[in-house]
C-alpha cells in the first residue's frame, strides 16, 4: 500500500512505505512546570495493528497522544509517520498526516444531523449542497466497508451513545485517517455496544488502518489489542504482544506491585432501613419525565447497585437525593423526610442527615477547577470544629494539612495541595472528590460512575473503601455504567431503563445478558 506525504496540504507521489511501523515516537520528553508528564518514551507502532496504551491516571499516555495530534508540543524527541520524520504543530498537521483522534467526550454539534457534522470543518469550497452531496456518498460507502451504520439524516441528540461514537468514527475515516486514535471509547457503552464497537476496530484493522486503544480496562486490552504498551509514572515500562501477557502482568506494571482484581466482600449483614425513596418523579427544564414513580429502599450495610445504559434517569436519580435538582414523591433517610426543591440550603440539609454524594460529574458538581485541592476538599465541610480557627475564619493551615494527609492516602499525583483541580489528571480529580467524601463517615453514600477514568490501582483502593463503609453498616447506592462493577460490588441490583425500574436482580443470580436485556427495557430472564 502506498503512502501519500501530505503533512504540508500538498500531495506527494505515491511511493512504497519505508518502514513496516505506522507510528514511531523516539525519546519523546514533555515538562508542565515541575511535573515531568513524559520522560524519554520510545514506542513503534506496527501499521495495521491494534496498539493498546495502558497505565495509571498521570502515567503521561493522555500527554503522549495530544502530542501525536497536535494539542502539545514535545520538549525534545522525534516523531515519524510510516518511517517519514514529521513534524505535527497542530491537529490539522495531525488529521493532514493521516492521524484521527476519537475523543472519550465526544465532539459533535447535537442539533446538527450525522452528515452536517461529517462534513463541518471538511468543507469543499463556498457551496455547502456540494459538500453535503459528496460526504452523502462517501458516508454510505464507509458505512457499508466498516460496519458503521447510520442514518445520515439522523440529529444527533437522538442517536445513542453508541452510534454518537459510530459518527466520530466516520468524521475520521471521511477524512482519510489511516491512524485512529480512541481516547478511553467504552466509558458510556452497554457490553453489546463494546462488543460492536470491537468488531468495528477488527475491521478497521483487516483494512489496512492502525488503531491506538487508550484504556484501563484491562479486559478489552486483552480481548481486542495485538500488541499493548504499559506506562507508569511518565515513562514507557514495556511493549509486549497481548497474546503473551496477562492481566495480572499488567496490572503489576502498570502499578509496580501486585493488584487485587477481584472485589473481595464478606456476606451481607444489614440493619434498618436507611434510604426510603417512594414514587420519585422528576421533570427536565423542558418538562420531559426524567424518572417515572422511582422506589426503592436501601438497608444499613447494603450496597444497591444501579445499572443502566447512560441517560436512563441514573444521573436524575443521584441529583434528586443528592438535593440538586427538583422532585415529587418522598425521600426519607433514617425515618426523616428530606426537601425535594432542589436548593443550595439542601446540599447541607442532606450532610446534617448524614448523606454524602459523589457525583458522576466531577469537573461540574465535585470541583471547581480553578480552584485548589485543599479549597475543593472543604466544600460543605468548612464549618466542621477541626477547621475553625474563630468564629470568623477558618483555618486555612488546617485544610491544607487535612489535604495532604487525605493525599497521602488516596495516592493522588502530584501530592500539592496547593495546585489548582484542573492541574489534576481526571483520576486524580476523582480520588480528591472520593477523599473528601468518604471519610465523613457517612450513614449513606451516594457515588456516581466511582472509577471513570481511573486506573487499577486506584479503582482497587476505592472499591476497598466502598466495601468497608458497607462492612462498617452503612448504606450506598452506587451508579455505575461498568456492569463488572455493578455485580462485584452491589449485594442487590436495580436497573434502570428510561426513567423506570426495570427490576431488581440478586448479583449470585444474574449474568451480563440478564442485566443488558433489561438495560435495553426488555423483561423477563435471559
Amino acid at each position: 500500500m502506498p503512502f501519500m506525504a501530505n503533512i504540508s496540504g500538498r500531495q506527494a507521489t505515491a511511493v512504497p512505505f519505508p518502514s513496516p511501523f505506522a507510528i514511531e515516537l523516539r525519546g519523546i520528553s514533555k515538562n508542565f512546570g515541575t511535573i515531568q508528564a513524559n520522560k524519554d518514551i520510545s514506542i513503534a507502532v506496527p501499521r495495521g495493528t491494534i496498539h493498546g496504551i495502558i497505565g495509571e491516571n498521570g502515567a503521561g499516555k493522555s500527554t503522549l497522544m495530544s502530542i501525536l495530534y497536535g494539542f502539545y508540543r514535545a520538549d525534545s524527541g522525534e516523531i515519524l509517520i510510516n518511517g517519514i520524520p514529521t513534524t505535527i504543530p497542530d491537529s490539522q498537521s495531525a488529521l493532514r498526516a493521516g492521524i484521527g483522534m476519537v475523543f472519550q467526550h465526544f465532539k459533535l454539534v447535537q442539533n446538527f444531523t450525522v452528515l452536517e457534522n461529517i462534513v463541518l470543518g471538511a468543507e469543499e469550497g463556498a457551496i455547502l449542497a456540494k459538500s453535503l452531496a459528496k460526504a452523502r456518498r462517501t458516508l454510505k460507502d464507509l458505512s457499508r466497508e466498516y460496519e458503521l451504520n447510520v442514518d445520515p439524516d439522523a440529529l444527533i441528540e437522538d442517536l445513542s451513545v453508541g452510534h454518537q461514537q459510530r459518527v466520530e468514527i466516520l468524521k475520521t475515516l471521511y477524512r482519510q485517517a489511516d491512524i485512529l486514535i480512541l481516547d478511553e471509547p467504552t466509558g458510556v457503552l452497554t457490553p453489546d455496544e463494546a462488543d460492536h464497537l470491537f468488531r468495528i476496530l477488527r475491521g478497521l484493522r483487516d483494512k489496512g488502518k492502525t488503531v491506538i486503544l487508550i484504556t484501563h480496562k484491562l479486559r478489552e486490552i486483552m480481548e481486542v489489542t495485538d500488541n499493548v504498551s504499559v506506562m507508569r509514572r511518565g515513562t514507557m515500562v514495556n511493549t509486549m504482544k497481548t497474546s503473551e501477557t496477562s492481566p495480572k502482568e499488567l496490572a503489576e506494571l502498570m502499578v509496580g506491585r501486585k493488584v487485587l482484581l477481584r472485589v473481595e466482600k464478606s456476606t451481607t449483614k444489614t440493619g434498618k432501613t436507611v434510604l426510603s425513596v417512594q414514587n420519585l418523579h422528576v421533570r427536565d427544564e423542558h418538562g420531559v419525565k426524567r424518572l417515572k414513580g422511582v422506589s426503592f429502599e436501601i438497608c444499613a450495610g447494603e450496597t444497591l447497585g444501579i445499572a443502566g445504559v447512560a441517560g436512563n434517569g441514573q444521573s436524575e436519580l443521584l441529583k434528586a437525593l443528592g438535593g440538586i435538582i427538583n422532585a415529587t414523591g418522598r425521600i426519607e433517610v433514617n425515618g426523616s423526610a428530606l426537601p425535594l426543591s432542589g436548593t443550595q440550603a439542601n446540599g447541607q440539609t442532606r450532610r446534617e442527615a448524614g448523606i454524602a454524594h459523589v457525583p458522576e460529574d466531577r469537573q461540574h458538581l465535585g470541583l471547581i477547577m480553578d480552584f485548589e485541592a485543599w479549597e475543593n476538599v472543604a466544600f460543605g465541610y468548612h464549618n466542621m470544629p477541626e477547621y475553625q480557627k474563630n468564629v470568623l475564619f477558618m483555618d486555612n493551615d488546617a485544610l491544607r494539612n487535612d489535604m495532604a494527609k487525605k493525599m497521602k492516602r488516596f495516592d493522588v499525583r502530584p501530592p500539592i495541595p496547593t495546585l489548582p483541580a484542573k492541574s489534576f489528571s481526571g483520576g486524580n480529580q476523582q480520588k480528591i472528590v472520593v477523599a473528601r467524601e468518604i471519610e465523613r463517615n457517612p450513614d449513606l453514600l451516594l457515588i456516581g460512575q466511582p472509577t471513570r477514568g481511573v486506573d487499577i490501582g486506584a479503582i482497587e483502593f476505592i472499591h476497598r473503601q466502598i466495601v468497608a463503609l458497607r462492612d462498617a453498616g452503612k448504606a450506598i447506592l452506587l451508579v455505575s455504567v461498568e456492569l463488572d462493577e455493578i455485580m462485584s460490588l452491589s449485594d442487590r441490583i436495580a436497573v434502570m431503563f428510561d426513567g423506570r425500574i426495570m427490576g431488581f436482580r440478586d448479583p449470585k443470580t444474574t449474568n451480563e445478558r440478564e442485566l443488558s436485556l433489561l438495560m435495553a427495557g426488555i423483561t423477563g430472564k435471559a
